[in-house]
């Protein structure tokens, strides 16, 4: 077909349009009835044909143009016309083309037979123009249609295909910011703190982040935000603050001082400037030579200093201060607190994630159900593992519906 067809023009097609835009091929031995059959058709409004002589011409034509329509004999030289419609419908780009069969009043049972090998229609050599409009415009509408779903599944196909070349692409995409994710997260240490942490996002992209590092020779820090929600959005935000507390980017901020740093982050993200997003925040600084640990809070759950006890069990002392969540308001005050930190006792900082978990009964977990579990498992080698594994067992099967992000500090 010389036009391009598209689903609009062939759903808005009308009748007239669709009998000038087709190309029908005559094929008839007789050049008489050719002539005659194509003068038919041009008074019909078709103004594209092409004709052949015997059944072997017609084939030829057929691989090599387009046509819309085939007004084939039944009675030909080399190749007759139904081992022509036979050749036709047993190759899949050729079945699809309609073909009405000329036949002779003594050829009604050589016509059915085609009909029955997939001819749609007949029409006897005497035709009347009324009835040669009827088939020609008839298997022309079932050709159109045929084409319209065809491009319709076409068009589904390619829509199909690049949803999935998209979805890929997002794929990789997201993976790759998950990989970045896990790089900054610094390596576990073995002296002169022992530090290890357990990292299982809920989705993707989480909207946790933590961090530890050595602001001076005497001062250590490590720290833990929450960023609300999940997502690029969420993974952004909570990688940028991170960064910003480990590069130690906050002009006039004193990074030993946690009141000082939540204040300052505070004012970096306000939550009207983050679309409404908003993080909590723990933070806190060890004095190697004071074994003073200071921490600061801001809507986020306790840390745990687990300490030797009597019984073989942790003993545990949860750390927070009272703050609101960071960004809350510009110049937002924190109260910076202390604890002593007696050697071998080791600090525990978690997210909320690591225990508000709906158990398979619907029951809620609490901080102290957690805490209870950290005093068993906590000094254990692989306590963080057993910690999301008590998560895991507890919600069911499936993701947890929130990031799971715990860091063990041993002193």
């Amino acid at each position: 077909m010389e036009t391009t067809l598209t689903i609009q023009s062939l759903a808005s097609e009308t009748p007239a349009a669709m009998l000038a835009r087709a190309r029908v091929l005559v094929v008839d031995d007789s050049r008489l009835m050719r002539l005659a059959l194509i003068r038919a058709l041009g008074e019909l409004g078709v103004k594209s044909h092409g004709e052949a002589g015997n059944g072997r011409e017609a084939l030829e034509r057929i691989k090599e143009t387009s046509f819309d329509l085939v007004l084939l004999d039944m009675e030909m030289p080399e190749m007759n016309g139904i081992d022509l419609l036979r050749h036709m419908k047993k190759d899949p780009v050729l079945s699809g083309l309609p073909v009405i069969v000329i036949s002779s009043a003594e050829q009604i049972e050589t016509a059915v037979e085609c009909i029955e090998n997939g001819a749609e229609d007949y029409l006897p050599k005497t035709f009347n123009p009324t009835l040669l409009r009827a088939r020609v415009t008839s298997s022309l509408e079932k050709k159109r249609l045929r084409d319209l779903e065809n491009l319709r599944l076409v068009q589904i196909q390619t829509e199909k295909a690049l949803l999935e070349k998209t979805q890929r692409r997002l794929e990789d995409e997201l993976a790759e910011a998950a990989r970045y994710v896990v790089s900054i997260i610094p390596e576990p240490m073995q002296a002169p703190l022992k530090v290890d942490w357990f990292y299982q996002p809920s989705t993707e992209l989480g909207g946790d982040a933590f961090g530890y590092h050595w602001i001076d020779s005497e001062h250590f820090a490590v720290y833990l935000l929450d960023v609300c929600g999940h997502g690029v959005g969420a993974c952004l935000l909570s990688v940028t603050a991170i960064n910003v507390i480990r590069s130690g980017s906050l002009p006039n901020t004193d990074f030993r001082d946690p009141s000082a740093v939540l204040t300052a982050l505070g004012n970096a993200f306000l939550i009207e400037k983050q679309n409404n997003m908003y993080f909590t925040l723990w933070y806190g600084v060890f004095n190697t030579k004071t074994r003073i640990l200071q921490h600061a809070s801001g809507g986020h759950p306790a840390a745990l200093l687990l300490t030797e006890g009597s019984d073989g069990m942790q003993a545990s002392q949860q750390l927070r201060s009272p703050g609101l969540i960071v960004g809350m308001m510009e110049d937002m005050p924190y109260d910076t607190l202390s604890c002593p930190v007696p050697p071998g006792a080791r600090l525990v900082v978690l997210c909320d994630g690591c225990f508000e978990i709906m158990d398979k009964s619907g029951t809620d977990a609490t901080f102290e159900d957690f805490e209870r579990m950290m005093q068993a498992s906590g000094a254990a080698h692989d306590g963080l593992e057993q910690a999301f594994k008590w998560a895991k067992d507890l919600h069911g099967e499936g993701p947890l519906d929130d990031d799971f992000s715990i860091v063990r500090i041993q002193f």
